[in-house]
């Protein structure tokens, strides 16, 4: 088939340049249409169900909500992991489902779950489905800043109405999440002396509200052949009107809602803050839909925020300068650019060395924008991004795509010149020396394409998130290379036809001088290495098993950290610290890192925001921190944040990174590396598990960000009815917990439209029943107007503690002891912590301990990668026999993966000696690369035996002089063009290709030598 397809191409040379320009330009346009993104899709098909429980503490959210939701939920078609969060008044539950499951699918398939649920919900809970959004799906933070004079509600009305209703607008927005500043609302504040006075209740003024707020349809009135629309207008126009609305009678005089109580404009109770550069503020999160391409839907967001920045009332502004993914996105797409540039310029300049001719070096360069544009429209065609991922596949294969064009130009250029030298009458044409030279290294080119495609099949196997990384990175290298070999096979051919096939100067244009004096240094070598085969054999196995018992010493990886040029940290203060002194804590932590010169910006979320996807208490607060790292060391400054928060009493803070946080989250549900997960029923005996487990993961050197979940106890007041003195006074239990529901937070009865402005109208007491014990102990309660008691006289008001929350996985009851890694590797650090654990926590029946976070990913995933590994090893070994039909020779080239090993290993030796599931990536790349060469020199051996009858040692010697030069040249180019990317490292963008290119350079560098003086002495003695 393969000859068929070369015999073809040259009989029509040129249709197939017309189809190589017709895939240039294809190419190209799919180069410019592509999306562009820092990392492929990342989100899971997760499914996020918020539930407001107004009112219940987080035991009876536990109880009434969230574990009927998830037992409801638990069991479903493809589900990976249920997670929940408990909190004050909100129920969050995760639902995460296998990676292969489609996020429509997902989502329709909990919607039905919720459906089927929701009669066994207390009255008025309704479960929500969060919107579609992705682990990366934050892309922009925006604040909203307010000058001296402009009141807080004023700011969070702008940020409400205007910022946030304008960003929902731009198409790929899903979301825009807005915390800080006063939430206002129209509260109608009962007086009870007011009450007491004209004898009017509370439930005859939340009756009478009733409809106030809203119209009705009354249908059409018809006068001959015009028709009019009857409309109910109950809304009333001002809070002036509001205020006269009949409450009551007495004595035929109405009395009105002006009489009983105070209707103003106030705001409601707070339970998130937020700041910019440390001055308050409103921070809007924005989040994008699934899909959608990053830098163009930021682009389309800063237009809108340009637009608005002109118009928002005077005394604001925006503030712009926080984070931004697609900073990171740009700068790390420039630099993979860069290093796939640069390596294209060394592939470039060592064709020229060794060919030294501009025809071939031309021919065999035209492989790589052809190979690389063809990845792009397989990229289109499946409906992928270009982002550091695919990038970085096509930077790893660049220096690959020319080594089959290389060997059949090589090949072809050595036969034309001796074709050149016969005399004239034994001369073939042309086209019969090109067919028979491309036909002569057919069996080589196929065979080691296959082989580098077959070794590469693990990274399509991965599951979870590095699967879903490591995907498109082996998807743009595959097809790339694949159809390098199409290029090899059908263009170069043609291309050797038409600008070599008719020069007369074949015979007078011999090697160039750097292929003469390397073939002059490389005879005599081999020559003496064929002397003494054992020894060198035995030099080169016991090379291979060094390297093989390092590898085992090397500590292990999830994946290479990421340089994203910004921090994210989570600082907590005690569990039932109040908003405002939360606040005041984390704005020392702030006022630092602003006088710290490596940081250009903070901004800062403490609490909860209305329409956030995670249950965080008052006293939690998240920071995004952009740096300047000119000016200052990363870890110098990682350092300093975490002596200066240490600093600071009874503040706990993580350090991490915006995107690597998301995956963290993704990987295990909790933000850091090593997640230690007790299981049990009792929240007393977890949290004295999880304070053992804390002390003995303190012992464990390298860790670092030790903090135990913030599930503990909070000071409550709980208001249960004494039944004797609530039956006798004529109000039921019910009746009770829907007036403390009424009195301290508020019962909306409405809403109030104003100029497109929609506030809900809460009726409840004045704060200072809220605020003041005694105040609250002594509030009235009412039957109807007719009787009044003090609350304390028919319930116990009661000051006590209570789970501030409670967290749940796999319908279990957990608490999470988490550890950041640093200085030494995650697996060696899991392993000690485990043994620290088992050794100092014994835990009861009924209660048990997982470790999770990235440990565990990285010990599945590389199970996998060495599992299927050793079965494409196999694979290569049955390629290799049906290449050769000899067992012998296949083991022969086989020999070259050991040897691949001890440059491989040197590699990471050299990088820290972290093994990460990158790393073995490289491995597996170098093996497929590390084969080519010994299939070269043994199928030329097998030529000069079997077709030209050299004697065997000579045709050793000559066979390897022969290959000397399209080895070095395909060893070079692969090489030279990953050394861009390998002293990028560290840099955005290359954190993960850094670490697989360093082993394929070592590998390759010391399996091209070692093959070069190995494997010939090798075939000649067995």
């Amino acid at each position: 088939m393969f000859d068929a397809i070369i015999r073809s191409s040259l009989k029509h040379p040129w249709l197939v340049v017309a189809l190589a320009l017709v895939l240039l330009g294809a190419g190209l346009s799919a180069a410019r249409t592509l999306p562009l993104d820092v990392l492929p899709e990342l989100a899971a098909p997760s499914v996020t169900v918020i539930t407001e429980a107004n009112g219940l503490a987080p035991e009876e959210v536990e109880q009434l909500v969230t574990i009927p939701l998830e037992q409801a939920l638990n069991g479903s078609a493809g589900l990976r992991r249920i997670r929940s969060s408990s909190a004050i008044g909100i129920s969050l539950i995760w639902v995460e489902f296998d990676w292969d499951v489609e996020p429509l699918v997902a989502r329709q398939v909990v919607t039905e779950k919720l459906t089927a649920t929701r009669s066994a919900l207390p009255a008025g809970v309704e479960p929500l489905m969060a919107p579609a959004s992705s682990i990366m799906g934050e892309i922009m933070f925006v604040g909203l800043t307010a000058e001296e004079g402009v009141s807080d509600g004023a700011l969070r009305d702008a940020a409400e109405w205007l910022v946030r209703r304008r960003l929902l607008g731009v198409a790929g927005v899903a979301q825009v999440v807005p915390i800080g500043g006063a939430i206002q609302q129209v509260q109608v504040e009962l007086q009870p002396q007011r009450l007491m006075l004209h004898r009017v209740g509370t439930e005859q003024v939340l009756d009478a509200l009733e409809g106030v707020t809203e119209s009705t349809p009354g249908g059409f009135y018809v006068a001959g052949q015009q028709e009019y629309l009857i409309r109910g207008v109950g809304r009333v126009a001002s809070l002036e009107a509001l205020g006269r609305t009949v409450v009551g009678e007495r004595d035929g005089v109405p009395i009105l809602l002006d009489d009983v109580a105070t209707v103003h404009l106030g705001e409601a109770i707070r339970r998130g803050e937020a700041a910019v550069d440390g001055k308050h503020a409103v921070v809007l999160k924005v989040q994008k839909q699934p899909q959608a391409n990053t830098l163009e839907l930021t682009a389309r967001v800063d237009q809108a925020l340009d637009e608005l920045a002109t118009s928002l009332p005077p005394g604001l502004s925006l503030y712009r300068k926080g984070f931004r993914q697609a900073d990171f996105i740009a700068v790390a797409l420039r630099n993979v650019s860069t290093v796939l540039r640069d390596g294209a310029i060394l592939v470039a300049i060592v064709l020229a060395m060794f060919l030294v001719n501009w025809r071939t070096t031309a021919i065999s360069l035209a492989a790589l924008p052809l190979s690389l544009l063809a990845g792009l429209l397989v990229l289109q065609a499946s409906g992928a991004s270009i982002n550091t991922m695919t990038l970085g596949g096509f930077a790893i294969a660049i220096g690959e795509l020319v080594d089959d064009a290389i060997i059949d130009v090589e090949n072809v250029y050595r036969r034309l010149r001796e074709n050149a030298s016969l005399p004239g009458e034994k001369r073939r044409s042309a086209l019969d020396v090109v067919y028979a030279a491309s036909r002569e290294i057919r069996g080589s080119v196929v065979f080691a394409t296959a082989i580098i495609l077959l070794v590469f099949a693990p990274l399509f196997f991965l599951s979870g998130i590095e699967g879903r990384l490591l995907l498109p990175l082996g998807v743009a290298y595959v097809t790339s290379i694949a159809a390098s070999l199409v290029v090899a096979l059908t263009i170069t051919p043609v291309l050797c036809l038409l600008l070599l096939g008719k020069q007369t100067t074949h015979a007078a244009h011999g090697d160039g001088w750097l292929a003469r004096r390397l073939k002059a240094l490389y005879r005599p070598a081999v020559r003496a290495a064929l002397r003494v085969p054992v020894p060198i054999a035995v030099a080169s196995l016991g090379g291979a098993l060094a390297a093989v018992f390092a590898l085992a010493s090397f500590g292990r990886g999830f994946l290479p950290e990421f340089n994203e040029g910004s921090l994210n940290i989570a600082a907590a203060t005690a569990p039932g610290t109040s908003l405002e002194t939360s606040d005041q804590v984390v704005a020392r932590l702030e006022r630092f890192l602003l006088q710290h010169p490596a940081v250009t910006s903070v901004i800062r979320s403490t609490g909860r925001a209305e329409r956030d996807e995670h249950a965080l208490d008052v006293n939690f607060s998240e920071l995004e921190v952009g740096l300047d790292l000119s000016k200052g060391e990363r870890e110098v400054v990682l350092a300093e944040i975490r002596e200066q928060a240490a600093s600071i009493p009874g503040l706990a803070v993580a350090v991490g990174q915006p995107i690597s946080h998301r995956i963290e989250h993704l990987v295990s549900g909790v933000r850091a590396s090593i997640a230690l997960k007790v299981f049990g029923d009792d929240l007393d005996q977890l949290r004295a598990l999880a304070r053992q487990a804390e002390a003995a993961m303190g012992t464990v050197p390298g860790l670092v960000d030790i903090n135990v979940e913030q599930q503990t106890e909070i000071p409550q007041i709980v208001i249960r009815p004494k039944p004797t003195e609530l039956a006798t006074f004529g109000k039921t239990p019910g009746d009770l917990a829907r007036f403390v529901e009424m009195a301290f937070v508020g019962k909306k009865v409405g809403v109030w439209w104003e100029k497109e402005r929609v506030y809900d109208v809460v009726a409840k007491l004045p704060d200072a029943y809220r605020t003041d014990f005694a105040r609250l102990a002594a509030a009235p309660v009412d039957v109807r107007g007719s009787r009044f008691a003090e609350l304390s006289s028919i319930a116990f008001v009661d000051k006590t503690m209570g789970p501030n929350l409670i967290n749940r996985e796999n319908v279990q009851r957990r608490i999470v002891v988490t550890a950041n890694v640093s200085g030494r590797d995650l697996r060696g650090a899991a392993e000690d912590v485990l043994a620290a654990v088992n050794g100092a926590v014994k835990t009861p029946p009924g209660y048990h301990v997982e470790l999770g976070g990235e440990f565990e990913a990285e010990a599945e995933a590389s199970r996998t990668i060495v599992g299927l590994s050793a079965l494409a090893v196999v694979g290569m070994l049955a390629l290799l026999f049906l290449a050769f039909r000899s067992l012998r020779d296949a083991l022969l080239v086989l020999f070259n993966l050991p040897l691949a090993l001890v440059g491989g290993t040197i590699a990471v030796a050299w990088g820290g000696g972290v093994l990460t599931i990158a790393s073995l990536v490289g491995f597996i790349t170098l093996f497929g690369i590390a084969t080519r060469n010994g299939i070269m020199m043994l199928t030329h051996y097998r030529h000069l035996l079997t077709d030209e009858h050299v004697a065997l040692h000579e045709a050793v010697v000559e066979g390897s002089v022969d290959r000397l030069v399209p080895i070095l040249m395909t060893a070079l180019t692969a090489a030279l063009a990953l050394i861009p990317i390998v002293l990028a490292t560290g840099e955005p963008g290359n954190e993960i290709q850094a670490p697989m290119s360093a082993v394929i350079l070592g590998g390759l560098t010391s399996s091209t030598l070692l093959n070069l003086f190995v494997l010939p002495p090798l075939f000649a003695r067995f």
